[in-house]
């Protein structure tokens, strides 16, 4: 895929899951990969092996997406390691589904820390050499519950919806320097969460989809992959909904 080949990528929560297959999807088109995890490095090597096993570059990087200190140092590391860096894939997040009359702090906090402010940490970590360098794409993962929540899911689509209000103002932002940023909206997958359902719980969540099936993280990696492309060139602050028709 166009103007991939080549380019550093760093791809936060790659340690497996969706960003696993993302991670592989951008090395596949020849994208040399930085592989972030905050604690699964035994998970985080396995996907930086295939990404070598199948002639790829990658490398790893840990640390705390919550703590800005530790994004800023990270990204520091990052570029002394690997210089430049071209494309971001804000991906590490995570769920604490509650009904909100019964949620506590620990229910609350963490998701938004890390969702929402993880994704503006790393993105500010790179805002700044990308746009000196006039030349960099941001792709930030959000989510359907963004669109359409279920009950339980305040706290989680509260941070996808934030990703997505943020990823239309940093687009604005950085544009008129030459450094594009977008979002890509995953629908319900066989990866994550889908792994944990009953299978009655996921043929009924299937059964509510138009296309009758979960999507896979090879659907939405594809996705994600164009936005950072050069073949979206003229696409800024798109918000690309990868869900078979859930959210119609």
């Amino acid at each position: 895929m166009s103007g991939l080949a080549d380019r550093w990528a760093v791809v936060t929560g790659a340690s497996r899951g969706l960003g696993r297959a993302i991670a592989l999807e951008l090395a596949a088109r020849g994208t040399k990969v930085v592989v972030h995890y905050r604690s699964q490095e035994r998970e985080a090597e396995a996907t930086a092996e295939l990404v070598r096993s199948a002639g790829g570059t990658a490398v790893l990087a840990c640390f705390d997406v919550t703590d800005p200190a530790a994004v800023e140092e990270g990204f520091r590391r990052i570029a002394k390691e690997v210089g430049p860096v071209d494309v971001l894939v804000n991906n590490a997040g995570i769920a604490s589904d509650a009904l909100i009359a019964m949620a506590g702090d620990e229910d609350l906090a963490p998701v938004v820390a890390t969702n929402l402010l993880g994704t503006m940490y790393c993105c500010r970590a790179l805002s700044r050499p990308m746009m000196g360098r006039k030349r960099g794409a941001m792709v930030n993962v959000s989510s359907l519950a963004a669109l359409r929540a279920g009950p339980g899911q305040a706290a989680y689509a509260a941070s996808k919806g934030g990703v997505g209000a943020f990823t239309r103002a940093l687009a604005r932002e950085l544009a008129p320097h030459g450094v594009r940023v977008n979002a890509v909206v995953p629908g319900f997958l066989d990866t994550g969460i889908a792994e944990r359902m009953g299978a009655r719980a996921r043929q009924e969540a299937s059964a509510r989809i138009p296309l009758r099936r979960p999507g896979t993280g090879e659907e939405v990696a594809r996705a994600v992959a164009f936005l950072a492309s050069d073949q979206a060139s003229y696409v800024v602050g798109a918000e690309l909904v990868v869900d078979g028709g859930a959210s119609l």
